[in-house]
């Protein structure tokens, strides 16, 4: 695009479907890789990457070039598609629909790129759902409680 210039930094959080804890410390690096690969060639600037067994968190250099959406939706599809051709989980792989994508100033994105770097360390204090909900306040994002992940014990008793 000639003659557009942006400067657009979002940190995008998404969990695996039903908060399950599948991705291994085995290949959650491999993961990452392939999922910078994803957003490199969608023309974007993968910042920083990183997560927990059952969800991730990337800082990304957006482009105009494609919205966050579309992004995404490209994203958690040729993930989950690698993980089930590499099989590297029991059953099928999938990530839980939506994802939260919240906007920063160039000034905070070594702040925000260390948090995600940090999340094994900020994890053993604070649990995700936890963290999420802080997210949307901090944000002043409206949600329906509904719609946000379920704590992994509601998971656990609603099935049979």
């Amino acid at each position: 695009m000639a003659n557009t210039y942006t400067q657009i930094f979002v940190h995008v959080v998404f969990a695996v479907k039903n908060r399950q804890s599948l991705i291994n410390d085995d290949w959650a690096d491999e993961l990452y890789q392939y999922i910078s690969g994803i957003v490199r060639n969608q023309g974007h600037k993968l910042l920083a990457i990183n997560g927990m067994p059952d969800h991730v968190h990337m800082l990304i250099g957006l482009s105009p070039v494609q919205s966050i959406s579309d992004l995404m939706q490209d994203v958690k599809g040729d993930s989950s598609r690698w993980i089930n051709s590499k099989g590297l989980v029991k059953g099928k792989f999938s990530w839980q629909q939506g994802y939260g994508a919240f906007s920063y100033a160039k000034s905070q994105v070594p702040v925000v790129a260390g948090y995600i770097e940090r999340q094994k360390d900020h994890h053993r204090k604070r649990p995700f759902a936890e963290e999420y909900r802080e997210i949307l306040l901090r944000f002043g994002v409206e949600y329906d409680e509904r719609y946000l992940f379920k704590p992994l014990d509601e998971d656990r008793e609603s099935q049979p």
